[in-house]
């Protein structure tokens, strides 16, 4: 006999009261594991795949390492010294770019020169603050970016960690179905379908996205000659998955920092905005089209929402998570409205089915 409905409501509240709070008391520790999962999670399609053309898991596991790592090798002898490169050469330009704003209002504004000027005190405040910090940015940077987990035990522990969670992924899955309260097994197993689908749909979608257009961004603001194309590429590419939030950052950067380098020359400054004209062209109408689709039910609003809500409380952890929370919370809200369209609640008695002989009595009174 099943539990009655509001003990089911405490223990499934329960259960997701301890993984927040879980979420929030050991982020830090959970972050290689959370990273190594995901690449699992991203990778057990292929691992099927090598399956069916014959392979066995451990070889399919193997295969996929192998290649990853020599993925990663030729990335940081190809790529990372030229990204590292022209990073801080952008923070070390940075109190110049800021002297030369600075100097570019005066002339078109003379009234600015006025050192009593509130204007002139700001951007003078501004410039100050970038050469004091701008050669220190990129310390701070990483030094933030490691404080989340030490760089060796994230570098040693995310591998092993992927390569486990593949080899035993089917192994894993099937051991969570058999657990499941026997009762709602088979809504659970379709709700927790529709939940990968939209995953499968948006997460691996959108990740194929980001990594063709940060490539396209920086190819073609590097053969168009832009100083640091490479970094404002990578870094359009990598926050392409926040909606609107790529475009608008990498546009403005891009735009910026041609009209520094190119002001007067404004053809190569058209280039550069055509640029991202034609990137945003190829992302909304070819890109996003065919490698996410329409249907994987996360409005651009509730993900922004999601991002912001679990970044906020529990950091880098945080928006790792939001994701696949906001496609769970999506699915269990469509699931939620059907089984409330679906009762007595909304459909009221006149919409409930009657057998045949009592939709053809007559009602109390209706013979007299």
């Amino acid at each position: 006999m099943a539990l009655p409905v509001r003990q089911q409501l405490f223990y499934w509240g329960l259960a997701s009261a301890v993984f927040l709070l879980l979420l929030w008391a050991l982020g830090n520790v959970m972050l290689p594991f959370l990273v190594g999962g995901a690449i699992a999670y991203f990778l057990d399609p292929v691992a099927d795949r090598l399956e069916r053309a014959g392979l066995s898991r451990v070889g399919a596991t193997v295969t996929i390492s192998l290649v990853a790592l020599l993925m990663a090798v030729l990335l940081v002898l190809a790529i990372i010294p030229t990204l590292i490169q022209q990073l801080t050469g952008l923070i070390n330009a940075a109190p110049e770019i800021a002297q030369r704003l600075q100097t570019f209002l005066i002339e078109r504004f003379p009234e600015l020169s006025d050192n009593t000027s509130t204007m002139r005190q700001t951007l003078a405040q501004i410039a100050a603050a970038i050469q004091a910090k701008g050669g220190q940015l990129a310390e701070t940077l990483l030094t933030s970016a490691m404080s989340l987990v030490s760089a060796v035990i994230f570098i040693v522990v995310v591998p092993v960690v992927a390569f486990y969670m593949l080899l035993d992924w089917d192994h894993m899955v099937a051991k969570l179905d058999s657990l499941l309260p026997r009762d709602h097994a088979p809504t659970i197993r379709r709700l927790g379908n529709e939940i990968n689908a939209v995953l499968a749909g948006f997460v691996r979608g959108q990740l194929s996205v980001c990594l063709l257009l940060g490539t396209f961004y920086a190819v073609a603001l590097m053969v168009a000659g832009l100083q640091f194309g490479l970094v404002v590429g990578a870094i359009a590419g990598a926050i392409t998955f926040i909606p609107y939030v790529g475009s608008l950052v990498g546009g403005a950067l891009a735009i910026g920092l041609a009209l520094f380098q190119f002001w007067g020359d404004w053809v190569s400054i058209a280039i550069i905005a055509g640029i991202f004209a034609a990137g945003q062209f190829i992302e909304g109408n070819i890109l996003t089209p065919k490698l996410v689709g329409n249907s994987v039910g996360l409005h651009p609003v509730w993900l922004l929402f999601a991002l912001s809500a679990f970044g906020s409380i529990f950091g880098f952890v945080g928006m790792l998570v939001a994701v696949p929370v906001a496609a769970s919370l999506g699915v269990l809200t469509r699931f939620g409205i059907q089984q409330y369209q679906s009762s007595l609640l909304y459909r009221g008695y006149e919409g409930r089915d009657l057998p045949p002989q009592a939709k053809a009595q007559p009602k109390d009174g209706a013979a007299e």
